[in-house]
């Protein structure tokens, strides 16, 4: 029989910064509510529907990373490495993930609504049924994404490279609010 350990939650007063190593570690289900792991190596670890709401995730290495039904809505994930990390079903509604790399990503089906992926990679990144109704995608790069599915109303996807208008209009759902063309100057 295994015992998975027990984690307190974390007050805004908790801090696990610099490069803090938890790869590989295993955290299913933690309670993360709001934790301080700026710059943190969490490479390969399991963070499967962990709730991670209002963390401050800047800069966090999260590659390979299982963070499959977590909640990080608010959190703040600018800069962090999610290169092939799993987010299948992830609630990251308002999550701020500018400049953040999601290449090889899975975030099929993970709920995006409001997010903030300016100039985030995403290329060969998987988006099919995602959520991603007014997020901001200005100058990101959807090079070899799957789109399919995807609900892009009111979406910000001006300066958008590596995909066409026609491209996420065929395949995925837009509205009258959905932003197309260069970034203003």
């Amino acid at each position: 029989m295994t015992i998975a350990p027990t984690l307190t939650p974390f007050n805004n007063s908790d801090s696990i910064t610099g490069r803090a190593d938890f790869s590989n570690s295993r955290f299913p289900r933690a309670d993360l509510t709001g934790a301080n792991l700026h710059g943190a190596d969490l490479t390969g670890a399991n963070l499967s529907g962990a709730d991670l709401t209002s963390a401050n995730l800047h800069g966090a290495d999260l590659t390979d990373a299982n963070l499959s039904g977590a909640a990080l809505g608010g959190a703040d994930l600018t800069g962090a490495n999610l290169h092939g990390a799993d987010l299948t079903g992830a609630a990251l509604s308002g999550a701020d993930l500018t400049g953040a790399d999601l290449t090889l990503a899975d975030l099929s089906g993970a709920d995006l609504y409001d997010a903030d992926l300016t100039s985030a990679d995403l290329t060969l990144a998987d988006l099919p049924e995602a959520q991603l109704t007014r997020a901001d995608l200005s100058g990101a790069d959807l090079s070899g994404a799957d789109l399919a599915g995807a609900n892009l109303a009111g979406a910000d996807l001006r300066g958008v490279r590596g995909t066409t208008e026609q491209q996420v209009r065929a395949v995925a759902g837009v509205d009258w609010a959905t932003k197309f063309g260069p970034l203003p100057e």
